[in-house]
């Protein structure tokens, strides 16, 4: 189901942990060797708009029915050849052709997917913002010590046990049992919104405000010149508010980095309250250290020490010809788990599907 998950969102669908288990939970009560009741199960509880049904039977005729689609790229040359041929055709858009602006629109989207982000006009970002939105609402999960009653977990729950045999005169009947439950992990963002990081930071402030309002546990941060908390800016609903509120609160944007300083800073008053411990810590900036390189790879040790899992995202890193040369992203990267992009959409979404599934530390 998380595979399917995936399947959906890969599609255009709005798929969370939440609505996958309400669909696991559907599955538990209806016979799963029957094709109708698992589609319409999946159907009813994974699907919301009318405009996705088209979506999701394809996806699910290709999961589990193995019914041949188009590979990704080819899908893609479909719909860019879809767009070309309605704007070729004379009165296209017009009205009474119902179809051309929803291809067109969903191509648009694949297209922004892939523009840089420093590229993109004030229209084009407020679509991003939207889509980013979406994409970062799943959050990496950890087995909790907290047990609840599951019939297939395989510790037995003594006391549901014991209350339920007093109705049959002693005898325990029916076993119960119980299983670990699975808690969001928690979440440090740390973005740099220093000047040569002021291309991409909007979006990624962006993207910290989604996480922020994934629940609790997640905590955002700025730096330039010095350490900034922004996790009580973050609660609001219009990004572009948020964003209002965030350069206001981190006086230092657009200005210079101190990546070591500010590092130190955190590791000094919230590391110390065990905020990192058991943590995903995230990282976003293009490694341009002003000053004492050794300080950055100093403080970065001290982080990966009590992080669960270290993950930095430099926008540098989605160009061709990229290479670690910036001292502080040298100094750093013997203490990251996970180094990826970040210059566009795709690159965002790739940290989303790597922050879901992170499961140890430096794995493969």
């Amino acid at each position: 189901m998380v595979a399917f998950g995936r399947v959906l969102r890969e599609a255009g669908l709005e798929v969370g942990p939440g609505r996958l288990a309400d669909a696991l939970t559907g599955l538990d009560h209806v016979d799963v060797t029957l094709r109708d009741d698992v589609y319409w199960t999946l159907r009813q509880t994974l699907v919301s708009r009318e405009e996705d049904l088209d979506a999701f039977d394809r996806a699910f005729r290709a999961w589990f029915l193995r019914a041949p689609v188009l590979p990704p790229a080819r899908r893609r040359e479909e719909r860019l050849r879809v767009v070309r041929d309605a704007s070729a055709e004379p009165g296209a858009g017009e009205a009474g052709d119902k179809e051309t602006p929803s291809k067109t629109g969903y191509s648009a989207d694949e297209i922004l997917r892939h523009k840089d982000l420093a590229d993109l006009t004030h229209e084009e970002f407020d679509r991003i913002a939207q889509l980013i939105a979406g994409l970062a609402s799943r959050r990496p999960k950890r087995r909790s010590r907290r047990l609840r009653p599951d019939h297939r977990g395989r510790e037995l729950d003594l006391r549901r046990l014991v209350r339920a045999s007093l109705a049959t005169g002693g005898d325990p009947a029916e076993r119960a049992f119980r299983r670990r439950i699975e808690t969001p992990r928690k979440v440090i963002a740390i973005v740099d919104v220093s000047g040569s990081m002021e291309a991409y930071s909007r979006a990624l402030v962006v993207f910290l405000h989604a996480l922020v309002r994934s629940g609790r546990g997640v905590e955002a941060f700025a730096f330039g010149t010095r350490l900034t908390r922004l996790t009580p800016d973050l609660h609001g609903r219009d990004h572009a508010r948020v964003l209002e509120l965030a350069a206001e609160r981190a006086s230092d944007w657009s200005g210079g980095t101190r990546i070591g300083a500010a590092v130190k800073a955190f590791n000094d008053e919230w590391g110390r309250r065990a905020l990192t411990r058991g943590a995903v810590v995230l990282i976003a900036s293009d490694g341009w250290e002003r000053e004492d390189a050794g300080l950055v790879g100093r403080e970065m040790a001290r982080l990966s020490r009590q992080a669960y899992a270290v993950v930095w995202v430099n926008p540098l890193k989605g160009h061709p010809d990229y290479q670690p040369l910036a001292g502080g992203m040298r100094a750093a990267l013997p203490y990251i788990d996970r180094f990826l992009p970040g210059q566009n959409l795709a690159s965002l979404e790739e940290l989303a599907d790597v922050l879901t599934g992170i499961e140890r530390r430096h794995a493969a």
